[in-house]
């Protein structure tokens, strides 16, 4: 959790560095919620892959299924933009729209992922993506507001 000391509001950044790590250790998910809505409340996850190997990830953003964890509030209509520097790779308004949907659905099942709602809009894409500096930024694709939770997995 991250919260402002003097109880006050404003942007934060929270960095994970993986210091120290042997070749056969790697980080296999991440996750971050917070409130999301349109323009200048985007939620923006940024993650870098090194290596010489592609990695094949599980990218979700998540505010109707959050509802069966008690979580209120949440985002209607959540979507993914993701970037590599400032170009688009790749986006989602409602993962069941997806060509990609039987697949993103066994890529959850294999990482472990809490399986969305049927016919949720909630987000997610399923790429594979070469070493380089990403971001992922979750953002209300209605204009409304929300907790939303955006996810990163990597797919076995």
């Amino acid at each position: 959790h991250v919260t402002a000391a003097s109880g006050g509001a404003g942007v934060a950044l929270l960095e994970i560095y993986a210091a120290d790590i042997d070749t056969t250790t790697r980080l296999g998910g991440l996750s971050a919620r917070g409130r999301v809505g349109a323009g200048g409340e985007v939620l923006i996850v940024g993650f870098v892959i090194e290596g010489t190997t592609p990695l094949r990830l599980l990218l979700r953003g998540v505010g109707p299924s959050l509802a069966a964890f008690g979580v209120g509030g949440t985002l209607v209509d959540p979507q993914l933009t993701l970037f590599n520097a400032s170009s688009v790779i790749a986006s989602n308004d409602s993962w069941q729209q997806s060509p990609d949907a039987a697949a993103i659905a066994a890529a959850g099942s294999a990482t472990g992922a809490f399986p969305l709602a049927g016919q949720s809009r909630d987000a997610a894409l399923l790429v594979t993506l070469p070493a380089g500096s990403y971001t992922l930024h979750l953002r209300g694709g209605d204009g409304g507001s929300g907790i939303g939770l955006a996810e990163i997995y990597v797919v076995p």
